[in-house]
């Protein structure tokens, strides 16, 4: 079975885009900076285990607490 290479990039830049987007929703309830945390997943995403192991950390992150007036 061959692998191309043009089709593994795309997966890896379409899994990188999730990952960006994911981590930007989840870091808006979990962080205080969640474009750096999209930033972070976005880099996280080019090594597939870690980004998956990124998410567990911010799911299981408690939300902040955000004060309403």
């Amino acid at each position: 079975m061959n692998i191309n290479a043009t089709l593994f990039g795309q997966v890896i830049i379409v899994f990188a885009v999730l990952m960006a987007t994911v981590g930007y929703y989840l870091g808006k309830r979990k962080t205080l900076s969640p474009i750096l945390t999209s930033i972070i997943a976005f880099i996280a995403a080019l090594v597939p285990p870690l980004a998956i192991i990124f998410l567990i950390v911010l799911v299981l992150k408690n939300d902040v607490k955000t004060s309403e007036i």
